[in-house]
């Protein structure tokens, strides 16, 4: 009887345990997504404001890394792959140096990036 009230307990404990531990990771990675976003948004605006300066070869740096960044954010994965391909697009623009086209589609990617947060 002993044995079984000990077993119990400890199937219990393992349970409560468990479940805690889930929670803490669902809460990290919402933060880390909220960061990533941030960041990446952060790189977009730095790319756009480059952009807008004609300095091509600066607002590439910033809209590469604006790329790795977007690529740890979680959520509307349509809203992120629209985001990333207007980026990626803004890039090939800004390469050409249009910056008018480029400029319009860094603005949008910036609306669709903030309306994850």
């Amino acid at each position: 009887m002993n044995i079984i009230k000990k077993m119990a307990l400890t199937f219990i404990m393992t349970i409560f345990l468990g479940a805690n531990s889930v929670i803490a990771f669902a809460e990290e990675a919402t933060n880390s997504s909220a960061a990533s976003i941030n960041e990446t948004i952060e790189h977009v605006e730095k790319g756009l404001a480059e952009v807008n300066k004609s300095d091509f070869s600066a607002a590439y740096l910033h809209l590469k890394a604006a790329r790795l960044s977007s690529e740890n954010i979680t959520g509307d994965e349509a809203i992120v792959k629209e985001a990333n391909g207007s980026v990626i697009q803004g890039q090939i623009q800004a390469k050409s140096g249009n910056v008018q086209k480029s400029a319009d589609l860094l603005n949008k990617a910036l609306k669709l990036y903030k309306s994850l947060l």
